[in-house]
């Protein structure tokens, strides 16, 4: 799982805190964190397959919504691969991770093998993190008719950019001046976990704000496409709506534990003697969100895919042969083909307010789309709705 106390246990003089959780039952420990990242894995990348008789989950070229998904998942299994490949060693080398704990060890591999893989892990699930923001910006900005294949750019320097520079900066002030050394003050933990728990945060704070007001967005601009609001205008709204709460609901629940987690284990590091009968409680409930955590934090991928295109099945299809997007007939290109016959290649003497109107329904179409990307009966009836479809 990804946790700030994954670095502060490569310190030899840890706290007693970080000591508790990380000798509690670690083979078990171990082992619950291959087992659920090894399923999320399979998982994730069973969903992520083209499926027989599905249309591959691709975007229109002008939209970088499915490629901030793609990345997310990519972010969850990169992150599910770090923690196997370290939790393996761990069960597999016990003896090589005792040298940790020696303060004036001459073998470096083992504190370089452990801040190196704890950092793997903080990383990529950071920029999880900030992608998932980015996912919410681009999703409002998208309705505004503000996105395009540009903002990905920005979204790569501020994803990438903003993990690496956290991560660096908390590794670096924890470890200030050396190794050694590290953890022997708050003033060496506390930025670490501010660095660490920051972007995690600002999804919980400012994403639910951002979906509810693309949420919104979209209402009006079904209501604006025709000058009615139908019951698959209202339809839409509301699969839109759930999509955004069930991605929360994915968030919420994989990781208010280690929030919870977090909060136990400052609470006991500010006491003389965490070893007190009277803590025993809070011993105990941290050490069960500790295990918590070692399950919900891998599984995060795949409840993603589900929360963003639903069950896809199990009949994957190898053949990667080109298959039609079923709202590809909304787009401009489309149109050109005359998938769907556009007005202007049959009727010479349209108004040109009615061309405006066709072109601004065709964008409202497309945001639609990308907002509701991965669901069959949405696009389908969005394509039904559609003045392109009905030869308006």
């Amino acid at each position: 799982m990804a946790s700030p106390r994954l670095e502060t246990y490569c310190c030899p003089n840890r706290d007693a805190a970080t000591q508790l959780v990380m000798n509690f039952q670690p083979e078990v420990f171990c082992g619950v964190c291959i087992g659920s990242a090894s399923i999320s894995l399979l998982l994730t990348i069973l969903q992520l397959l083209p499926k027989k008789g599905q249309s591959p989950r691709k975007m229109p070229k002008a939209s970088s919504s499915s490629t901030i998904l793609l990345l997310i998942s990519i972010c969850d299994i990169l992150g599910g691969l770090g923690m196997i490949f370290r939790s393996s060693v761990w069960l597999g080398f016990p003896g090589f991770i005792a040298n940790i704990s020696v303060v004036n060890g001459t073998d470096m591999w083992p504190s370089t093998f452990c801040v190196g893989s704890a950092m793997w892990i903080q990383l990529l699930y950071s920029a999880g993190f900030w992608w998932l923001f980015c996912y919410a910006v681009d999703s409002y900005l998208v309705v505004r008719r503000s996105a395009g294949l540009s903002t990905i750019v920005l979204y790569h320097m501020m994803t990438w950019g903003l993990a690496v520079m956290l991560c660096v900066e908390g590794i670096a002030l924890l470890y200030y001046p050396s190794l050694s050394s590290c953890e022997n003050g708050l003033e060496h933990a506390i930025p670490h976990y501010i660095t660490t728990y920051a972007p995690l945060l600002l999804v919980l704070v400012a994403n639910p704000i951002l979906f509810r007001r693309t949420v919104s967005a979209v209402a009006s601009l079904l209501k604006g496409r025709q000058g009615i609001y139908t019951e698959n205008e209202r339809r839409l709204g509301t699969e839109i709506q759930m999509r955004f709460f069930k991605i929360m609901l994915v968030f919420v629940i994989c990781w208010s534990s280690n929030l919870i987690n977090e909060t136990l284990l400052f609470y006991l590091e500010m006491q003389p003697d965490i070893n007190e009968m009277p803590l025993k409680n809070i011993r105990s409930a941290a050490l069960i969100t500790w295990i918590i955590m070692g399950v919900l934090n891998p599984m995060q991928g795949f409840l993603f895919t589900l929360a963003f295109y639903g069950w896809t099945g199990w009949r994957v299809d190898l053949k990667w042969r080109k298959r039609e997007i079923p709202w590809e007939s909304m787009s401009s290109s489309t149109v050109g083909e005359n998938a769907y016959p556009s007005p202007v290649n049959y009727q010479s003497n349209i108004h040109d307010s009615k061309k405006i109107s066709t072109t601004d329904s065709q964008q409202t179409d497309e945001a639609i789309s990308m907002l509701s990307e991965g669901n069959t009966s949405s696009d389908e009836r969005l394509t039904r709705s559609s003045p392109i479809y009905q030869g308006w």
